[in-house]
């Protein structure tokens, strides 16, 4: 029984050595996962950063696309205002053709608009392109009319240098909605690399968490068995003791029934050497 009983418990220490090797192998991996994980959150947590000041620069940009264009308005509003005085003037006075140059005006910027961001077939893009020309031919010459006028020419220059004013607030429109565009579309794409990274992360996380509960079984396992190995070493400690007693009493035993047939000879009459007589002391009877 006790060589089954070490047997066993050699098979225990070997289970349990494989038990400690996993769990060591399972805590390995999920601390490569968990700074995996924490690298890729960092990243995530850097890109939004990033996605955060691109967003903050489109909105300026978007402001001052919004105060651009207000000046725009007020100065084209003002600009029309002035035609509208030209053409009671004209009107008044009978000047010049039918068509008042606050149309035409309209007209041509109307075009060129179309020119600048539609795509347009050749063929379309010429007749176009020589709309426009003819178009401005009749301005100039609609405005040379005009300021004959001293008092129109004045309204007319007055006109120009708004609209020129005008302009310049358009091409700034232009050049910070472009800007917003921009980084509104890098926005986008850095949200998205983060969601991206978020989405790797979580993963990782997963995989973390898969590990150290495989660990935390092989932990559980490692400690069944050591429990047991100590449990089988109290039973082979138990079974050898009482091995051992038992040998020691049949010893006692035996050295006891020699002595008191030494004894008994002694009484006999028969001498006795020192090796009898040491025998009979440890059995008690001198």
């Amino acid at each position: 029984m006790l060589a089954e009983l070490e047997e066993k418990k050699a098979k225990l220490k070997q289970e349990s050595l494989i038990f400690k090797e996993k769990r060591s192998q399972l805590n390995a991996e999920a601390s490569r996962w968990a700074a995996k994980r924490n690298e890729l959150n960092k990243e995530t947590k850097e890109l939004i950063e990033k996605a955060q000041e691109l967003k903050k620069l489109r909105d300026e940009y978007n402001t001052k696309v919004a105060e651009s264009k207000k000046l725009r308005d007020e100065l084209n509003e003002k600009t029309n205002q002035i035609y509208a005085k030209i053409d009671e003037i004209r009107k008044k006075y009978n000047l010049s053709g039918d068509r008042s140059i606050r149309e035409l005006r309209r007209e041509i910027d109307h075009l060129e608009f179309r020119q600048q961001t539609e795509v347009l077939s050749p063929d379309k893009e010429k007749q176009l392109v020589e709309r426009i020309a003819m178009l401005h031919n009749e301005f100039k010459l609609r405005k040379e009319q005009l300021e004959k006028n001293e008092e129109l020419k004045k309204l007319l220059e007055e006109a120009q240098a708004l609209r020129e004013q005008a302009s310049k607030h358009h091409e700034d429109v232009t050049r910070y909605a472009e800007l917003a565009q921009e980084y509104h579309d890098k926005m986008i794409a850095t949200f998205k690399e983060a969601d991206q990274k978020r989405a790797e992360a979580d993963a990782a996380h997963r995989e973390f968490i898969k590990a150290q509960e495989a660990a935390d079984e092989q932990h559980r396992e490692f400690i069944r068995t050591q429990r047991e190995i100590r449990d089988f070493d109290k039973i082979i400690m138990g079974l050898k003791k009482k091995s051992r007693d038992a040998r020691e009493d049949r010893a006692k035993e035996a050295a006891k029934r020699e002595a008191e047939e030494i004894l008994n000879q002694f009484k006999k009459g028969e001498k006795l050497d020192t090796t009898a007589l040491l025998r009979l002391q440890r059995a008690g009877l001198v």
